[in-house]
């Protein structure tokens, strides 16, 4: 997302639903565990007890107190209510004359509060300030305004459009405190409080105001309420790890830009010279070396803390006006698209035409959607479509001509795809909703049929990833469809396809892949933001596999996400066919880098004609090359000969 989104720290807790996957976000400096309190003391007129890692607390209003003191830190707890559910955590616990003060989360009948409290001697609160809202996308709250002066929330997007009619999409995080155990998790880093109860459920972020306070944590019970705590988590979030760089067996970097111009990368031969460039950001970058580039427009670089690239969120090359010349269109959510015309080599800058308006999707894709030899831009709208676009044949400069293809809905931000579904000849298109079934009278004949299918996850943020692959991931000749389910969370799976033999219906089955941290992963791996992703055979056995990379800072430098500061990982998937797994087969990972990560995409080509598939990421950090040198995998009969 581009804009900032403010999240009010007294967010309303609605109707109870299903509970959301449990655990931290975080990987713990140190998990309760046990029957004794050793580590912690208490404070207040509470009574507090511990049980086989349970701690419960009644008895009176009172407080459990970590002896260590923190100043950027995270908790997480699962927490059940006796009767009223006074309780909540605080951060920062300092020492005040012959009290305590310090940032608290109060859950409070069916609303989350952020306070500034003053604690007695006697483990009262004598006086609680409600903070200010802030956070959203940034580390530090804006200054309040001027006594007097009110300021509307920045940055909250307009509603989603609803369903179509008999439309039943994904289902939407739990709001409000459900039966028996809820999940809370409290960040506090800098000068902003953020809050998640059930990955989002409900949610809560404000104005510490004092980033200098340094102190415990503690959990609290108010008068008059019974609570119990378990999976007591924490960590100190002020330490980030940057781990010993590593690339992975058979690939050889080579960085090519160490500046953040944009978050994708495309390739073609844009100076006819015979040799594969890239194309990133602003620069064409001249193969077979790749060190000499040349601007297509003129570049700025981008803050990597603060700011979002102005256009190249997604880069695609083609031909798109037909003078055999390869041409560059960028696109980005809430920017729409640009396009820019090869000027046969010469060495300029290249004209360049505003040719759509309305993009709401992070995520374009470019295929021939209508037989036509040529491919259109496929994307979700701002106006709440799921739409293809292409030039007009007349004039290069004009807007490019749109075909919406499905009804008007709350189709989500992430997540496009295209293949054939149904294997009826007719490329089909994906999001994170379902699938919309191509008709028999042609791409522009009217809205296709929509197929309901929760490709996508919702949690603290849209569900959802980036370019969704379409394959035969087991072997048994039907098409597959390969995501990660949430870019700004958790989440990579395949939807094994399943087809009634007497009616032809069609469905999927779910196999998880990757999730949070303390799930069961393939080889281990996970890792949050997965937001770019590519599909390509990677090792030459004729089988395509999946590539994804973490977008580092994908809601800038802050902890609006989940795990912002985790490694900048980048892996590819083997896929690997096997008729003792869960549906016939297994997603292998094997690590590319640790220290790049992706972008909005990733781009899998042959770049030097050997016959094997390299990779290039635009990243935050600058514009890799992942050369595959891989020993034993398979080239090309003419790659060979060279």
């Amino acid at each position: 997302m581009k804009a900032a989104t403010i999240l009010s720290c007294a967010a309303l807790l609605a109707v109870p639903l299903l509970h959301a996957e449990a655990g931290p976000t975080f990987i713990p400096d140190a998990t309760f565990s046990g029957s004794a309190l050793a580590g912690w003391h208490t404070l207040g007129s509470a009574s507090w007890k511990a049980n086989d890692g349970e701690i419960t607390a009644s008895g009176g209003e009172g407080w459990l107190v970590l002896d260590k003191p923190y100043q950027d830190s995270a908790l997480y707890t699962s927490f059940r209510c006796t009767g009223p559910c006074n309780t909540g955590i605080l951060m920062r616990m300092e020492k005040r004359d012959e009290g305590s003060t310090g940032v608290m989360l109060a859950v409070e009948g069916d609303s989350l509060v952020c306070y500034r409290v003053m604690i007695d001697a006697n483990g009262k609160i004598t006086s609680k300030t409600a903070l200010r809202r802030a956070g959203g996308q940034a580390r530090y709250a804006p200054p309040p305004p001027p006594p007097g002066e009110t300021r509307p929330a920045r940055g909250v997007p307009p509603p989603l459009p609803p369903p179509p009619p008999g439309v039943t999409l994904m289902s939407h995080p739990p709001r409000g405190l459900q039966p028996g155990w809820n999940q809370i998790e409290v960040l506090l880093d800098a000068e902003i409080i953020r809050a998640f109860l059930d990955d989002g459920g409900g949610e809560a972020s404000a104005a510490a105001e004092n980033m200098d306070e340094y102190g415990p944590m503690a959990l609290y019970v108010g008068p008059g309420s019974e609570v119990s705590f378990k999976d007591v988590a924490w960590k100190n979030i002020a330490i980030k790890s940057h781990p010993d760089e590593v690339v992975g067996a058979g690939f050889r970097m080579q960085r090519i830009n160490e500046f953040f111009y944009g978050w994708s990368a495309a390739a073609a031969d844009f100076n006819h010279d015979g040799k594969i460039d890239i194309v990133s950001g602003p620069f064409i970058y001249y193969g077979p070396s790749f060190r000499d580039s040349s601007e297509i427009y003129p570049n700025e670089a981008y803050n990597t803390s603060t700011q979002y690239p102005a256009k190249d969120w997604i880069e695609r090359a083609a031909d798109f006006n037909g003078d055999g010349w390869p041409d560059v269109l960028t696109s980005g959510r809430g920017v729409g698209a640009d396009l820019y015309i090869n000027p046969h080599g010469e060495m300029r800058r290249w004209k360049h035409y505003h040719v759509v308006d309305s993009i709401f999707g992070e995520e374009t894709i470019l295929r021939d959607i209508d037989g036509d030899g040529k491919p259109e831009l496929i994307y979700t709208s701002g106006d709440g479509y799921i739409s293809y676009a292409k030039p007009d044949p007349k004039d290069v400069s004009a807007k490019w001509i749109i075909h919406h293809i499905s009804e008007r809905g709350p189709w989500p931000p992430h997540g496009i795809g295209a293949g054939d579904i149904n294997q009826d000849g007719r490329i089909d298109i994906l999001d994170a909703e379902g699938w919309w079934e191509q008709p028999a009278a042609g791409a522009d004949s009217g809205p296709w049929k929509f197929h309901p299918v929760p490709f996508g996850r919702w949690a603290r943020t849209s569900a959802g990833g980036c370019d969704m692959a379409v394959y035969d991931v087991n072997g048994d000749g039907l098409p597959d469809v390969v995501t990660t389910l949430q870019s700004h969370g958790w989440g990579l799976a395949w939807f094994e396809q399943k087809r009634d033999k007497a009616t032809g219906e069609i469905s999927f089955v779910r196999h998880d892949v990757m999730g949070m941290h303390f799930d069961k992963n393939a080889g281990g791996v996970s890792f949050s933001q997965p937001h770019g992703t590519a599909m390509a055979d990677v090792n030459g056995d004729g089988i395509p596999d999946f590539i994804v990379g973490k977008r580092v800072f994908s809601h800038l430098d802050d902890f609006y996400d989940p795990d912002p500061y985790g490694p900048a990982v980048l892996y590819w998937y083997q896929t690997v066919r096997d008729p003792k797994a869960p549906g016939g087969a297994r997603l292998v990972p094997h690590l590319i880098h640790n220290r790049s990560g992706a972008g909005s995409d990733i781009l899998a080509t042959d770049l030097n004609g050997d016959g094997r598939v390299d990779i290039v990421v635009a990243t935050r950090s600058g514009t890799y090359i992942f050369w595959n040198e891989a020993k034993g995998a398979p080239r090309t009969e003419k790659a060979a000969k060279k």
